[in-house]
């Protein structure tokens, strides 16, 4: 039991502060306890996959976090660095004054963008920041990151209020 919750994990230090001893040990207990995989800023896509790389522990990033208000095009150019760079996961945010514009369609077209860049080959995780947002407004997004082809939702990225 205690071997599938592990693999189920996915240990994440995204705080600005953290530097690469952080790291370094943030992969050495991915590696250690079995963890499904590490999210790191795209900084750090080199540093984790060089101490995972005898291991099966993914490596996650994030694009347009954690705010989401980046362009579309600077989310994209993100995410192809990051393949390049070895990444095997995306975690996106989306733009949440679009969403809360009602700006629907702009939202879609921003995630089919990342999801067209990864093309099967990275899965694609949305982060929708559910803190900002009313049961409306959730279900909506909810269904607009299906139709826009992502693989998960994701509702927080732990730095709007709680």
């Amino acid at each position: 039991m205690k071997d599938e919750l592990a693999k189920c994990i996915e240990h994440t230090l995204l705080r600005p502060d953290a530097v690469e001893a952080d790291y370094v040990r943030l992969c050495q207990e991915a590696v250690e306890y079995g963890f499904y995989g590490v999210c790191v800023p795209p900084s750090r896509i080199g540093l984790a996959r060089e101490h995972l790389a005898d291991s099966d522990v993914r490596v996650v990033t994030v694009a347009g976090f954690p705010l989401g208000y980046q362009s579309s095009a600077a989310k994209v150019f993100e995410v192809e660095k990051a393949l390049t760079e070895g990444a095997h996961e995306i975690d996106m945010v989306i733009n949440i004054g679009l969403l809360k514009e009602g700006k629907w369609k702009a939202v879609e077209q921003e995630i089919r963008g990342v999801v067209g860049v990864c093309a099967g080959s990275l899965v694609v995780k949305v982060i929708i920041e559910t803190c900002y947002l009313n049961d409306q407004e959730k279900i909506r997004a909810a269904q607009v990151v299906q139709t826009a082809g992502a693989d998960f939702i994701k509702t927080y990225t732990g730095f709007g209020p709680q």
